[in-house]
């Protein structure tokens, strides 16, 4: 399992929009994303400092996604 590198949650957003999330609403500091066909929902807090691992990992669990899919999504920007 790879090491998560540092991301700003831009990043993150981009990431679940091209997996087919879309913003659903946003609520105070948080914008939340929800997917339509898997029903999944993804909470991304909104600040322009990188996201703290443990936080970073709990959202992709969320999400239903690996690290491993973040890590190609990086490397492929």
């Amino acid at each position: 399992m790879p090491k998560l590198p540092a991301v700003k949650p831009r990043v993150v957003i981009q990431f679940l929009e091209r997996n087919g999330f879309a913003l659903d609403h946003v609520s105070g500091s948080h914008l939340i994303f929800y997917h339509p066909v898997s029903r999944r929902r993804a909470v991304v807090p909104r600040h322009n400092r990188d996201m703290p691992r443990g936080t970073l990992v709990a959202l992709l669990r969320e999400a239903w996604f690996t690290r491993d899919e973040l890590v190609r999504f990086l490397e492929g920007e």
